[in-house]
């Protein structure tokens, strides 16, 4: 995938601990319509999310300003030497701190995987700068299986020398669960997960995140975040899931419908853990369900300030 340097610029802004962290801004801000704020996964980072921001912040039938973060320890944010930092809590504040750099005080949020746990987080922290949230593949309950097969892929995380190796070996672990995606879908794929540096291609974040992943206890089980979600009822809601994910349960999807009356929900089929979301008809279905809410939002509060 090739960069469009134009489309975006760089943040960089400092944490509350002082680390300089990093985000990427597409578009300007359209006054009276909601930003959107991008979450990735656990190892992921905003080049994640390149495709999607350049659909909402230019092609959507309301272009909005897009800004997709890179937690500490991954993409252009400073390496934290203290691991125990690298926890959804201190990530929370850390976007808090980036969207008080922007001047943002309300947005719609799309999380990935840990995207998702970092928006409960802020549901707890401050519901207000919640306007719309969009769940790619993460719920309250976290399935054990799922998280095994991070712990196993992480793990055994291959040292492919080109880009090309890179996505063979990706599609070696996990063409089974993602049997719809294409060549250009994998090489794009590899192309926000590695850099290439002195040594040649290396997964762009801290190798001591793995070790976070690596000491859980699988064997017990994992707290739900029930209360957290339930929080959120008030806030529309568009829950998608891989229809091959390991991670989020049918049964823990059609509970969080029971318990959100506002939630839509999406079943992504010939994916798995997570979705890609810049594929088919998924950045139209965002764009849609960001534009209703809004609308939804603005019929409600018609005096309403947005930012």
């Amino acid at each position: 995938m090739t960069d469009i340097p134009s489309k975006f610029h760089d943040l960089f802004y400092a944490a509350p601990d002082g680390l300089r962290l990093h985000a990427r801004v597409y578009g300007e801000a359209n006054s009276g319509h909601w930003p959107v704020v991008c979450l990735p996964g656990l190892t992921r980072n905003a080049r994640d999310f390149h495709e999607l921001a350049l659909y909402l912040s230019t092609r959507s039938p309301i272009p909005r300003q897009v800004v997709a973060f890179d937690y500490r320890g991954r993409g252009q944010s400073a390496y934290d030497p203290d691991v125990s930092h690298y926890n959804v809590g201190v990530e929370a504040g850390d976007i808090l701190a980036g969207l008080a750099a922007l001047g943002i005080e309300e947005a719609a949020f799309v999380g990935t995987s840990r995207g998702g746990l970092i928006i409960h987080v802020l549901g707890a922290l401050r519901p207000a700068v919640l306007k719309a949230i969009v769940l790619n593949d993460i719920g309250p309950v976290i399935e054990p299986a799922g998280l095994a097969h991070i712990q196993s892929y992480l793990e055994r995380e291959p040292k492919p020398k080109t880009f090309a190796q890179a996505a063979d070996a990706q599609r070696s672990v996990h063409a089974k669960d993602f049997p719809t995606l294409t060549d250009a879908d994998w090489t794009r794929m590899v192309g926000a997960l590695y850099r290439e540096t002195d040594q040649g291609l290396l997964p762009d974040f801290d190798p001591k995140l793995v070790d976070t992943v690596a000491n859980l206890d699988l064997s017990q089980p994992l707290p739900a975040l029930w209360p957290q979600f339930e929080a959120l009822a008030a806030i529309p809601l568009l829950a998608m899931r891989g229809a091959n994910s390991r991670l989020l349960s049918p049964g823990t999807l059609e509970q969080m419908r029971q318990r959100h009356p506002m939630m839509e929900a999406i079943t992504v089929e010939g994916q798995g853990h997570a979705p890609f979301l810049e594929t088919g008809s998924l950045p139209d279905s965002i764009g849609v369900f960001l534009d209703s809410a809004e609308q939804q939002s603005r019929s409600e509060h018609p005096s309403g300030r947005f930012k």
